[in-house]
């Protein structure tokens, strides 16, 4: 099939930058969608835009929740790739083109971004992510340069089947459960370097990641993924 891609933002209550964040991804690619997830402080209030299309859900559901719900309507639709980004404005538009021609020139593959930290990154958050890094690709046996980076682009088929197939990966850990079977089930990786930038509250910016919280779950994934005795 023609490489078709879409990009993808789930959204929950990220405030005044998900406006940003969709009017910038617009100007770098023409079909954009985003998924309200259940958000309550009146960022759902986007323009219409051309190439805009907004799937709301009633509920907060996660991440994952949100990503499969635009992916049902987006494989109906003919779709082929999805890059999925964050709508808080950590993620660079400017680079949505560039990951896209790569996925077209290896549609079989998903496309990783590689995060190039700057001095606005929290240190924490920057140490934190290697152990997962390090298990993911224990778990793979594939070189991932990233296991939480959220900026990648997906063959959508197989996105979907695993994320159907799975009562997981609909919370926080979509992105590195996600990426595990993924590979499990022989999609090929490729890293490609991205900057990401982390705003703070002043800024606009907005994070619901919890370090304890959000640290037990990733730490639960990665003991179920290492010892599930059949990987597919």
């Amino acid at each position: 099939m023609p490489h078709r891609a879409l990009v993808l933002i789930p959204s929950y209550n990220t405030g005044s930058k998900l406006r940003e964040t969709v009017t910038g991804a617009l100007r770098y690619w023409p079909d954009v969608w985003v998924v309200i997830d259940g958000s309550t402080d009146g960022s759902d209030a986007l323009p219409a835009l051309p190439g805009l299309r907004v799937v709301r859900r009633a509920h907060n559901g996660g991440k994952g929740a949100a990503v499969l719900d635009g992916l049902r309507p987006a494989a109906a639709e003919g779709f082929t790739h999805v890059l999925v980004m964050d709508a808080d404005g950590q993620h660079p538009e400017a680079e949505i083109p560039a990951f896209m021609a790569e996925s077209a020139q290896h549609p079989e593959a998903m496309i990783l971004g590689l995060p190039r930290f700057d001095a606005s990154a929290p240190r924490i958050r920057v140490l934190g992510r290697r152990l997962s890094n390090v298990l993911a690709r224990w778990e793979t046996g594939t070189e991932i340069g990233d296991a939480l980076f959220g900026f990648r682009v997906y063959p959508l088929a197989p996105l979907l089947t695993v994320l159907q197939a799975s009562r997981h990966m609909r919370g926080y850990d979509f992105d590195t459960e996600a990426l595990v079977r993924l590979c499990w089930r022989g999609v090929p990786v490729r890293n490609r370097e991205a900057p990401v930038r982390y705003f703070r509250p002043e800024e606009g910016g907005v994070s619901h990641f919890r370090y304890g919280r959000d640290n037990l779950r990733l730490a639960a994934m990665h003991l179920r993924l290492l010892f599930r005795p059949c990987r597919h």
